[in-house]
């Protein structure tokens, strides 16, 4: 079975949030082994300086290194990055999968973004949109498009 973990920077706090991401997160337990790891975002001053996001981005980086785990494909979520129309995120999906590639990673920096040294770790960068979301919405954005990468494949009239 295809096991997917989304590793998170940050927490989510609102309950409309927790509730949309659990529904997904449901749903998805039909179609692989779907995990999400949550790691404290560094907190910093009202307005740091670049010296002090580099410090709080590399420190996260470290605990994402140890939360991807081995023989993990890595997506790294990015601002900028390709993006990909939903059936084109199902035929990768697949083709992860098909190849023997059954750990699926995709890491979602904190509010600062993330290290670039995850940015050259990630086997793949992915761009959500070019449109700017909260990083909550965006994790409950990428749930959806993950199971609806499983309803695409099925054959599902889910995806219209």
């Amino acid at each position: 079975m295809l096991s997917i973990k989304l590793i998170c920077v940050g927490k989510l706090r609102e309950q409309f949030y927790i509730d949309a991401f659990a529904e997904y997160s449901k749903r998805l337990s039909g179609y692989c082994k779907f995990e999400c790891v949550e790691l404290n975002e560094t907190k910093l001053r009202e307005a740091p300086s670049d010296k002090e996001i580099a410090a709080a981005l590399d420190k996260e980086a470290a605990e994402i290194e140890k939360a991807i785990g081995r023989d993990a494909y890595v997506i790294a979520m990015c601002v900028g990055a390709k993006q990909l129309k939903s059936e084109e995120l199902a035929d990768k999906l697949s083709s992860l999968a098909v190849s023997g590639r059954g750990k699926i990673c995709f890491i979602i920096g904190g509010s600062f973004g993330m290290s670039e040294s995850i940015k050259r770790r990630a086997d793949m960068r992915l761009g959500m949109s070019e449109m700017t979301f909260p990083h909550h919405l965006a994790r409950v954005m990428l749930a959806e498009q993950i199971y609806r990468s499983f309803k695409i494949n099925e054959g599902s009239r889910y995806h219209k």
